[in-house]
């Protein structure tokens, strides 16, 4: 093989090396909230709902972007759930608001998936959630039902607020706390106040 052959195989390698990269980030970036777009001109309930679903999405998306198997089976203590069951928790609270907008009883899955599955039907469940929420003008006709046994619970939207959203977005900063103390912290580009990374 002459010197010639050698350079044009090496600057392929050289080229392979930085596309691999780029396309992963790419990947990255087609899965949702990775950032959040402008704001709406006029303040409504939808509009107020969708920004807090904006701010989950966006916070979920990079507190469990990158994680590797030691930051997914770490957990602080012996009585507290590994960032991988907060990730499995996150999806099931995502299902419970996604029920409500389909007009669904909310069942607990059963199926079990890994990581990259869970974090990326959380994010479309978000997703989901948001666009129907572009569509809603009428709170008090969404409902949470949820079954237990013969037993069946009715509860307002009020309640998605103050339970499913916020406690998703609760045990998104358990991730970041535990990741950080896992060895792999957040990218330190995020930013929640604006909803978008640094450059």
């Amino acid at each position: 093989m002459c010197i010639f052959d050698l350079m044009k195989n090496f600057t392929l390698l050289i080229i392979i090396l930085i596309l691999i990269p780029i396309n992963m980030n790419s990947q990255e970036n087609k899965l949702p909230f990775f950032e959040i777009g402008d704001y709406p001109n006029q303040y409504s309930e939808a509009n107020i709902v969708s920004r807090m679903i904006d701010g989950l999405g966006y916070r979920y998306h990079w507190a469990t972007e990158s994680l590797n198997e030691n930051d997914l089976s770490y957990t602080p203590s012996d009585d507290s759930r590994s960032t991988f069951e907060l990730i499995e928790h996150i999806y099931s609270l995502s299902l419970a608001i996604v029920s409500t907008f389909k007009g669904k009883e909310f069942e607990s899955p059963q199926e079990k998936y890994n990581y990259n599955e869970l974090r990326k039907m959380t994010l479309e469940n978000l997703k989901f959630v948001k666009n129907k929420l572009k569509k809603t003008d009428d709170f008090s006709k969404l409902n949470i039902m949820i079954g237990q046994g013969e037993n069946k619970i009715t509860l307002p939207f009020w309640n998605h607020i103050n339970g499913p959203i916020s406690d998703a977005i609760w045990h998104s900063g358990q991730i970041v706390t535990n990741r950080r103390a896992s060895g792999n912290p957040i990218n330190p580009k995020v930013n929640v106040f604006i909803g978008k990374n640094n450059e």
